[in-house]
Formats: C-alpha cells, sequence, structure tokens
C-alpha cells in the first residue's frame, strides 16, 4: 500500500495520469456535444480533442520541468519524449486515420456493387490528431501539471 501511495504523490506520474483522465474526458464530453450523444468508443480511443497523448506527455514534461528544473536529466528525456509523441500524432498516425477514410468509402462502393470481402469490418478512423488537438491537449497538461505539482 506504501508503494501505490509513493506513486500516487509522485508529480511526475500523477501529472501525466491525471492529464490523460482529463483529455479523454473532455474527449467524451466534446464528442457528446458535437455529435448529440454519447459514444462508448470515445472513452478509450484515440484521436479526437483534445490529444490526450499530448495532455499525457507535457504533463510529464512539466512536471520534470517544475520538479527538477530545465538543467536536469529528467527534462531533456521528457521533452524530447513529447516531442516525437506530438509528431508522431500529427504526422504518421494522422495519415493512417485519413487513409482509413479513403479505405472505407471504397470497400462501401464495392460492397454496393456486390463485391464480396472476406473481413467486411471498417477501419479505425480516429487515429491521429490535427495541429489543433494536439495544441489543446499539449496547453491541458502544462496546466494540470502546474495545478498537481502545486498541490503535491
Amino acid at each position: 500500500m506504501y508503494s501505490l501511495t509513493a506513486l500516487l504523490r509522485n508529480p511526475l506520474f500523477a501529472a501525466p495520469a491525471i492529464g490523460w483522465c482529463v483529455a479523454q474526458l473532455l474527449k467524451v464530453l466534446i464528442d457528446m456535444a458535437i455529435n448529440g450523444g454519447f459514444h462508448r468508443d470515445r472513452i478509450f480511443g484515440s484521436g479526437g480533442m483534445p490529444s490526450s497523448h499530448s495532455a499525457t506527455v507535457c504533463a510529464l514534461c512539466t512536471a520534470a520541468a517544475i520538479e527538477y528544473g530545465f538543467g536536469s536529466p529528467e527534462f531533456p528525456i521528457t521533452f524530447f519524449l513529447a516531442f516525437i509523441v506530438m509528431y508522431d500524432a500529427m504526422g504518421v498516425r494522422r495519415e493512417t486515420g485519413e487513409q482509413a477514410k479513403v479505405l472505407n468509402e471504397l470497400q462501401r462502393q464495392l460492397l454496393s456493387m456486390d463485391k464480396v470481402f472476406t473481413n467486411p469490418e471498417e477501419l479505425k478512423e480516429f487515429v491521429g490528431h490535427s495541429p489543433l488537438q494536439v495544441l489543446c491537449g499539449a496547453i491541458l497538461g502544462i496546466i494540470i501539471a502546474f495545478i498537481v505539482c502545486s498541490v503535491l
């Protein structure tokens, strides 16, 4: 039990964990407001506003900067991790989602022509993030890290 308490009081654990949870909750609420209803897959799904990946890694990086300083070994490690994760979310993962949209539309057209597929499941289209979604997630993570570090 002591280990769990120590972990939860560690800002480098708590800030990213809370950042991820808050971003996922906001993602569900925003999706409900835009699409008019609760979609269960948005709870743990990727993609959408704000980016929970960005919120998580920016909360980690900010907490490292606050707790250990910019000259510490922890800061550059978390900074470059955040950079890679956010770059990937806007790049490769976003392109994967765009390709899934095209392939799903192609599959729908072929199915309407009575073409048979062995696996007609649609591909997941919410994979990556727009730059705005990544920016909002980053800002959210930074704010949460400041709050968590001031409380812990």
